[in-house]
């Protein structure tokens, strides 16, 4: 049986969910919107940034993201932050496909990541993730502009928002230019934690 699309992302109470400049990308707001993620165990020993780290259900909520993922589909703007950021064992460790129209082989990283370039379009990108995702789910990594091309395609079975306490002034809004009368949305599950609060929603056309 296929696994659902899906997508997790942190978004300030104003709605953004990156800065509008990728040189701002790690930068303080982005950092401030992050900060529930960086102390959690899991994500630090995914990242080779050192053992310890807290435990609880914002850890919990990280793991069974990466767990629940066989396949990863992003954008280009989005690859060509990380290939500069990531470190040489990317984060995935499952394949990744990479919109693009760009023409490259195949990128593979220590640890089981390998990303791989598709010319033609979302929907061709997402077919080569569910292929090799088998029964595990499709994650739609980013950024912003790639999340939205899937909401309005009718293409998202489900997605999380970890609700993180900053503004953001400006930015990539994640709903800006949403194809608002094809989607219906249905409130699956509400955490709140001491970092953020964590909301789920099922996804399908109206």
């Amino acid at each position: 049986m296929a696994g659902k699309v899906f997508f997790s992302v942190s978004m300030s109470l104003d709605g953004f969910i990156a800065p509008e400049s990728l040189e701002d990308l790690m930068g303080q707001q982005w950092m401030e919107l992050q900060q529930w993620i960086f102390p959690q165990r899991f994500f630090r020993e995914n990242l080779k940034l050192g053992e310890g780290g807290e435990e609880g259900r914002d850890n919990d909520i990280v793991r069974e993201t990466f767990e629940r993922t066989g396949a990863s589909v992003m954008g280009k703007r989005m690859f060509d932050a990380g290939e500069q950021a990531w470190p040489e064992e990317a984060p995935f460790h499952t394949p990744v496909f990479v919109v693009t129209h760009e023409k490259r082989d195949p990128w593979e990283r220590p640890g089981g990541t390998t990303f791989h370039f598709v010319n033609d379009g979302i929907e061709p990108a997402l077919d080569q993730a569910r292929e090799a995702a088998g029964d595990r789910d499709v994650r739609i990594a980013g950024g912003g502009a790639t999340i939205l091309e899937f909401v309005n395609a009718g293409l998202i079975d489900e997605f999380s928002i970890a609700l993180s306490p900053v503004l953001f002034g400006s930015g990539i809004r994640l709903f800006a230019g949403v194809d608002a009368g094809r989607v219906a949305l249905e409130q699956v599950r509400a955490e709140s934690t001491q970092r953020v609060t964590h909301l789920t929603y099922a996804a399908r056309e109206r």
